[in-house]
């Protein structure tokens, strides 16, 4: 009887062991694993109003640079517990090479205005660039449905990590100080 409650015992921290492995071996840069390429990073698309900067065309205007997509929106909680955090990003590494966007994408009718969005931005302490998007185009070209959601680029346009929702900070300063950090070949041509 005691063989099969230890055999029993075994099997489910085996389980547990197995279930939990994805949480937190695929989104550890800093333990030397290297970050999947996706896919290419979409145009930008939709995009209007620009916060904090002129507009910014294309993504190939930031090629060489590392990216960090934020979609957001000013009356989601969740969102606004992620901003400080992205703003800290964008302090720590603009000089180093990190361009982070916020795209903002309402969720309500009252988020659509662009005074409440400059209302927010100010209230939030946002520095980086935004822009709006209130027609979801490019929320859809990165077939996006989470308010908050971030998407790292690479410096050659490639998404290199995503993360939905809070959380997952250090990780996610990892992934942008690991593609900061990651040489990249010469170009051919």
């Amino acid at each position: 009887m005691k063989s099969i409650k230890r055999v029993s015992l075994i099997v489910i921290l085996l389980t547990g062991v197995f279930y939990f492995y994805p949480a937190w071996a695929h989104d550890r840069p800093d333990q030397g694993k290297l970050l999947p390429k996706f896919y290419p990073a979409p145009e930008f698309t939709g995009l209007t109003n620009w916060i904090n900067s002129s507009e910014i065309r294309s993504m190939d205007e930031l090629k060489g640079k590392v990216v960090l997509i934020d979609f957001w929106t000013f009356g989601c909680i969740n969102c606004i517990h992620t901003l400080p955090h992205v703003q800290k990003w964008h302090q720590a590494y603009k000089d180093q090479g990190l361009v982070v966007l916020g795209i903002h994408a309402p969720e309500f009718n009252y988020e659509r205005k662009l005074n409440n969005v400059i209302g927010a931005v100010k209230r939030f302490g946002l520095t980086f660039p935004v822009a709006i998007d209130n027609k979801f185009k490019l929320w859809r070209a990165y077939k996006n449905r989470f308010w908050p959601a971030m998407y790292l680029v690479d410096k050659d346009g490639i998404v290199r990590y995503m993360h939905f929702g809070e959380g997952r900070y250090q990780e996610t300063e990892a992934a942008i100080v690991y593609l900061l950090n990651k040489k990249y070949p010469a170009s051919s041509g």
